[in-house]
């Protein structure tokens, strides 16, 4: 969420697709006919998409993408984190073939415009955690991106998980996936059953507290539970989650932000860390004295947190499943 580099804007001798107008969350697909869409969507901005044919060749964001590849839908391209250093697929991209899939951008501020327009895109895809602004498509080449396809926004702060899943579920359908497709149908299966685990957990052990954390040289940041669609149906299934009353207003939510001074302003039984490539690592957090102090930290119980997991059933399902593993094993005695 951090300002990115000014790009230079491209001309593009690209119509543009996209049409603005009406507002809902539905895809339609009619029978052509004289001066009619046969293919539209109206997306979590409002923005009525019209085509002419179902789009084919769709461009997403790495987490979109992911998400859109376990319903059946296979992008053409992905940018955001997708490739770690040494080559392998970042997490971020779930099962995505990277192998299979063009890249237009690795990292925050990295969008290859020219590149993109070269790909001949019907669709562009992207969650969006701040209203209205499409995840990790730099401000500055917004309008360059418009120019070349319509693009299709999905919110995800601040609403329910099991929702996001069903909008990513329906684009999909709308998109020409089979949502009665065997593995769909598996994965939401494994979710359900994943949920009624972490619920039976969590009434078992209702004095197991749990804090989610990221963290920078600068700061420890504790999540916000609201605006996690992740961690709040975690706490409606019961999990007892430490979190702040309200976020620190200049970080625009998600999250309180401590000094590593204050890093035990908030104690739990077991602490999980954001996973993600960019977030600090645990054996450097182990290096300020206070985090150090605290219990979940000096009893080994640090688990990772999936912030970026992509939001199918599939991806969460493997959270859950993971989560209570982690949970299964610790102690719930460390703090009061």
């Amino acid at each position: 969420m951090a300002a990115v580099p000014r790009r230079t804007l491209i001309a593009l001798g690209i119509a543009a697709l996209a049409g603005v107008s009406a507002c809902g969350g539905t895809a339609t697909t009619a029978s052509p006919s004289a001066g009619q869409p046969t293919w539209t969507w109206t997306d979590d901005r409002g923005k009525n998409i019209s085509l002419p044919r179902r789009p084919q060749r769709v461009v997403a964001q790495s987490g979109a993408a992911a998400a859109l590849w376990d319903f059946g839908v296979r992008p053409v391209a992905v940018f955001g984190p997708h490739r770690l250093k040494d080559g392998g697929r970042d997490p971020e991209v779930g099962e995505v073939d990277i192998s299979k899939v063009e890249s237009i951008g690795n990292v925050w501020g990295e969008f290859n415009v020219e590149k993109y327009a070269s790909l001949r895109p019907d669709l562009l895809v992207a969650g969006m955690y701040q209203k209205n602004t499409l995840w990790y498509v730099p401000q500055e080449s917004v309008q360059a991106v418009d120019q070349v396809a319509p693009s299709v926004g999905v919110q995800l702060s601040g609403r329910p998980l099991v929702e996001i899943i069903e909008k990513y579920g329906q684009l999909a359908a709308a998109l020409g996936a089979d949502p009665k497709a065997a593995p769909v149908v598996a994965a939401n299966s494994r979710f359900d059953a994943a949920s009624a685990a972490l619920k039976s957990l969590a009434a078992a052990r209702p004095g197991l507290k749990v804090m989610v954390v990221t963290a920078t040289p600068d700061n420890l940041y504790v999540a916000y539970l609201p605006d996690h669609p992740d961690i709040t149906y975690w706490g409606e299934l019961g999990l007892n989650i430490v979190h702040p009353a309200r976020p620190t207003e200049s970080e625009g939510g998600f999250w309180e932000v401590l000094s590593w001074e204050n890093a035990d302003k908030y104690q739990a039984d077991v602490i999980l860390v954001d996973a993600r490539s960019q977030s600090m690592k645990t054996e450097e957090m182990a290096k300020k004295p206070t985090w150090a102090k605290l219990p979940a930290v000096r009893a080994g119980q640090l688990y990772p947190w999936h912030a970026a997991e992509r939001y199918s059933y599939l991806g969460y399902a493997q959270v859950m499943e993971e989560l209570k593993a982690d949970l299964d094993q610790a102690r719930d005695d460390l703090v009061k």
